[in-house]
């Protein structure tokens, strides 16, 4: 896993130094959003209990099913639930939509219960859902043991896992849609009503750039933060997991790399590229990048290395966008961005030609009589 360090030793030391400010978390890490590459960590793979982070795999399970707006009613089973609430009461109609709203703004429990039910029939379904959900997002070192967050057997994640888990859930754009609004006015109820509910997420008020993504807190599990953020084409994700003053610790750390990095263009580092063509009104097709930046600090453009996977040789016609190869981008060793090649123009057949793939057809044919 590939971390910047060098000039940005002096952030670790402040983090050090400076525990009057800042308490250190158990664990945490500051991932580049895009590409996942790890900027900063800090025990990113010790398992620990994640409290509400928790509603964010939930909330996606939510959103990524069919009839988001479509109404229901919940049964007391769903919402008799401690903690946190959006205040749902048995019998009021909800919507999928409205309940991942309720986990993501209010951190509801209630919500994500009504949700897991809804979706699955029982917690215990949805647990098991969730979970190869984290298996097929490759978290590692995660064991989802409630739909809320409250502590339960074989629950816990990582710094690491949390934050890969948010750069899934971000791509959904009505997940990021959601998380990101300062308050919302939903309609639930019985019968429905309109009623406002305030995010818990304080950064999104104090951060410049903030655009998400999920509190929590249990006496185990301490204060949890996964937040994101944006500024001038960088989104970074920050994960801290039993941090006592993680406001603050996350908006340092934002503030310190945000000065540091840029989104840099990859593309211009590929080479000229042409592929042969057999067969074709012209013999070679350029094969050109698609558009991939990543984040980088200064001086490190310099040092990436570009590798070209393409095709040896193409049979006429080719179409103008036909993907050719990609081209990989590596760090000192470490893959951070790809994008693939695309043929530049469209090569039609040369009229009267026999291709090499025609001969070989024809060879083959021949050896079948």
């Amino acid at each position: 896993m590939l971390k910047i360090t060098g000039i940005f030793c002096a952030v670790l030391m402040v983090f050090a130094l400076s525990t009057e400010c800042f308490a250190a978390p158990k664990g945490a890490v500051l991932m580049d959003g895009k590409n996942g590459r790890v900027l900063f960590e800090l025990n990113m793979d010790e398992r620990l209990p994640m409290a509400s982070t928790t509603k964010i795999m939930t909330a996606l399970i939510a959103l990524e099913e069919e009839n988001l707006d479509e109404f229901f009613p919940v049964s007391k089973a769903a919402v008799t639930v401690e903690g946190s609430s959006m205040g749902l009461l048995p019998g009021d109609f909800v919507t999928l939509r409205n309940l991942a709203a309720g986990m993501l703004l209010a951190s509801g429990n209630d919500a994500a219960n009504a949700a897991a039910i809804r979706i699955s029939g029982s917690v215990e379904k949805f647990v098991r859902l969730m979970n190869e959900r984290a298996e097929e997002m490759g978290l590692r070192n995660t064991s989802f043991g409630t739909p809320s967050g409250l502590d339960g057997e074989n629950h816990f994640s990582t710094a690491y896992d949390m934050a890969i888990l948010a750069k899934n859930a971000l791509q959904n754009p009505d997940f990021a849609a959601i998380c990101g609004e300062k308050s919302l006015q939903l309609e639930y109820g019985n019968p429905p009503y309109k009623r406002w509910l305030s995010n818990h997420n304080r950064l999104l008020k104090t951060l410049d750039g903030a655009t998400g993504v999920k509190t929590g807190f249990t006496k185990k599990s301490g204060r949890c933060l996964v937040s994101s953020a944006e500024r001038k084409g960088v989104r970074l994700i920050c994960v801290t997991l039993s941090c006592p003053d993680d406001w603050n610790y996350h908006t340092a750390l934002y503030n310190e790399y945000f000065s540091k990095l840029e989104s840099v263009p990859l593309e211009k580092l590929v080479p000229e590229v042409k592929i042969p063509v057999s067969g074709g009104t012209e013999k070679a097709v350029r094969a050109v990048p698609k558009a991939v930046s990543a984040v980088l600090s200064e001086g490190e453009a310099e040092k990436i290395r570009v590798i070209i996977s393409r095709e040896i040789f193409v049979f006429a016609p080719v179409e103008k966008g036909r993907i050719l190869g990609k081209a990989l981008f590596y760090l000192e060793d470490e893959l951070i961005a790809e994008t693939p090649l695309f043929a530049e123009n469209k090569i039609e057949t040369l009229p009267g030609s026999s291709s090499f793939r025609d001969n070989i057809k024809e060879f083959f044919e021949k050896r079948g009589e």
